[in-house]
């Protein structure tokens, strides 16, 4: 029998969150907000099992590809500390194609391929904005935290300026704010547009890992 407390799923946007629906996790997405998102944190997480970073995150190694899955092994940036052992055991027997490594964290949308090089060659496969916010709230709770991240941009994919505007507090669309950016820069439409094409694949490929990791995201498990 598992553990019956939630288990808190860590995430960027609601979106990000939806692809979870029916696996028995708790949904928190940050919607860039960490104040918000480490308030929230606090309030929930001395009540719950467990706490996993979960949802897209950048590619740092140059061999990862859009859609393919990495496991955390341990966090480097605003926070460093390691993940649990066991939970990244259990998820990388759900997912055996998934790399396993250390992850980047420190709030920023890491957008220029020139910084993703910079940042891999401290040793991290990827980055997210979440994870160190994550991190920390599991540590100050004492209970596990994991990291599983779908790539959905690639080490040398710029992100143009409109993505990193993209998220509302509470993880939803900032539609007005994605609009004035284009306005102010239309040149970064095609760029945009090839983003949203690798989003659109990366979401895919985030339903299927996690059916694929199963209930509680393998958390009863470890």
């Amino acid at each position: 029998m598992g553990d019956v407390r939630p288990v808190l799923a860590v995430t960027g946007t609601r979106r990000e969150g939806a692809v979870l629906a029916g696996l028995g996790v708790t949904v928190i997405a940050g919607g860039g907000d960490t104040e918000r998102l480490a308030g929230e944190l606090a309030r929930q997480a001395r009540g719950a099992a467990g706490i996993i970073s979960f949802g897209m995150a950048g590619a740092l190694d140059p061999t990862l590809r859009i859609g393919d899955w990495m496991i955390g092994t341990s966090l480097i940036g605003s926070w460093e500390g390691d993940c649990d052992g066991p939970w990244a055991k259990a998820l990388a027997a759900h997912l055996p194609a998934a790399k396993s490594g250390i992850c980047y964290g420190d709030g920023r949308l890491i957008a220029d391929p020139a910084e993703k090089r910079a940042l891999g060659k401290n040793g991290a496969i990827v980055a997210d904005m979440e994870s160190h916010i994550a991190a920390e709230a599991a540590a100050m709770a004492g209970i596990p935290f994991a990291i599983l991240r779908c790539i959905s941009d690639e080490a040398d994919a710029a992100l143009p300026p409109a993505i990193g505007v993209a998220m509302r507090p509470g993880g939803g669309l900032a539609l007005v704010a994605i609009i004035a950016s284009i306005l102010k820069n239309p040149s970064q439409v095609p760029e945009l547009i090839g983003s949203s094409a690798r989003f659109r694949s990366a979401y895919a490929a985030m339903q299927a890992g996690a059916t694929a990791a199963g209930q509680r995201l393998a958390f009863d498990l470890r």
